[in-house]
């Protein structure tokens, strides 16, 4: 449900005033952009692999199988942290960035199935609006 304007002036005024008494404090309560976090994680993916792919192959041409196994398996891992990042950067069609605050892990954000009170009260609004 989205604030009303009056609610919404209200949060911004107590924002400003959290900033000018505790600035610090307002930094820390201050969400980072999900989006950044997981396109690190996909570039760093992608350099992984890329390391993977040299030692494969420098092992395969000295022929340490070690070597090769060592490069395959952090393909491995490369790809898998890769698909992770992948799939729990928030997709926002509106353009709006999904702002968590730094302090917690955002385990499935932006995936969140809908709770059962959310339910009814999506159902308990539609009847109230019908009649």
């Amino acid at each position: 449900m989205p604030l009303s304007d009056h609610e919404q002036r209200l949060l911004e005024q107590m924002e400003q005033a959290l900033y000018a008494e505790d600035p610090r404090f307002a930094s820390v309560l201050q969400g980072e952009d999900l989006r950044v976090r997981y396109r690190r994680r996909l570039v760093i993916a992608v350099l992984g692999f890329v390391a993977g792919v040299a030692l494969l192959m420098s092992g395969l041409v000295f022929q340490v199988i070690l070597v090769s196994v060592l490069g395959f398996v952090v393909m491995l891992v490369s790809v898998l942290v890769g698909v992770s990042a992948y799939r729990r950067s928030p997709h926002d069609g509106a353009g709006q960035p999904f702002v968590a605050p730094s302090n917690v892990h955002p385990i499935g954000a932006g995936r969140r199935k809908r709770g059962l009170m959310e339910r009814v009260e999506e159902r308990w609004q539609r009847r109230r609006d019908e009649s």
